[in-house]
């Protein structure tokens, strides 16, 4: 496990404490005996970045967004136990620090989704995939926010020690060894922004507003004042994708408020949204959300909060 000033806490304990359970030697490595994790805390690590030379498997942790940048003295090192042929897992946005290597470029990768354009931004040679839990690329691995991170742990478990030892790991830490959906479920989307002088925002923002509505390409064009084809090409020029891609998105996003905050029935949340019918919502739910409405619902449904803490306990309390 790495640790260096700036890390973020959950994601070097939790995954610390998870392998150690499951039969792993677990060792922490700093650059220097002491390092600020910020608040307020000092980390005091017993190991220093030359045990990387040794380790079977490296555990990058998330830095913090207003951390140091990572030494050059452990970047050579971690690109040095990448040559030799080290496994390395990042947390996070430990992905940022992994990608510093160079061992990413050419890959897929995933982070937090909030950090995901950054972390594209810098290193445009990446692949980065917002929408999922972790990505494996068998030697390099890396996994969305902490509790992702502790997912990406069971997989590497699950490979190393087998099934039955991952699911006991999954009891001691009461999480499920398999989480339905990716990342995409968990995105915020913000509104379109103000509108600029020729562009489409204004349009997106009515857009937003009707999107159960009945809209063809003739008649959106005719509301922005534009030809058909002139229209067409704006849009994927400013927006990225066509009129009916983005409209099924707003409805998903609609459909996922009303998940979140009613208890309306599946078929009324469809036709709410703009969906012809249950099964065209469940259809396109699952293509861009990872998961289905019910099961989106019960992970985040607001309506009745008076139920979530009446889940049964385990019958035996976890070892401490």
């Amino acid at each position: 496990m790495l640790a260096f000033d700036g890390v973020v806490l959950a994601d070097l304990a939790g995954p610390c404490e998870l392998l150690r359970r499951a039969g792993y030697d677990v060792r922490v490595c700093s650059e220097r005996r002491r390092v600020d994790a910020g608040h307020g805390v000092t980390l005091s690590t017993p190991h220093r970045l030359t045990a990387l030379r040794r380790a079977h498997t490296i555990i990058v942790p998330g830095l913090a967004e207003d951390g140091p940048a990572p030494s050059p003295t452990l970047i050579a090192e971690l690109r040095r136990a990448i040559r030799r042929g080290a496994r390395v897992a990042s947390i996070c946005s430990g992905a940022f620090v992994l990608a510093l290597t160079g061992a990413l470029d050419g890959l897929s990768a995933t982070t937090h989704w909030r950090g995901a354009a950054e972390l594209q931004r810098r290193h445009p040679r990446v692949r980065v995939d917002p929408d999922v839990l972790y990505v494996d690329n068998g030697q390099l691995l890396t996994s969305a926010g902490a509790a992702a991170g502790l997912d990406l742990c069971l997989h590497l478990v699950r490979k190393d020690l087998g099934a039955a030892v991952a699911a006991q790991a999954a009891r001691d830490a009461v999480m499920p060894l398999e989480r339905s959906g990716g990342q995409a479920q968990f995105i915020v989307h913000a509104p379109p922004p103000a509108a600029a002088e020729g562009s489409l925002t204004d349009l997106l923002q009515w857009l937003e507003r009707h999107a159960a509505e009945e809209h063809s390409l003739a008649t959106l064009a005719k509301r922005a004042a534009l030809s058909t084809r002139t229209f067409s090409r704006r849009f994927r020029e400013q927006v990225g994708t066509t009129p009916a891609q983005w409209l099924i998105r707003a409805r998903v996003r609609r459909a996922q408020q009303l998940l979140e905050s009613t208890a309306l029935p599946i078929e009324r949340v469809a036709e709410a949204a703009g969906f012809r019918s249950a099964t065209v919502l469940r259809e396109h739910f699952h293509r861009q959300i990872g998961t289905a409405p019910t099961g989106y619902r019960r992970a985040f449904s607001a309506a009745s909060p008076a139920s979530a803490g009446r889940r049964r306990r385990p019958p035996t309390a976890p070892r401490s």
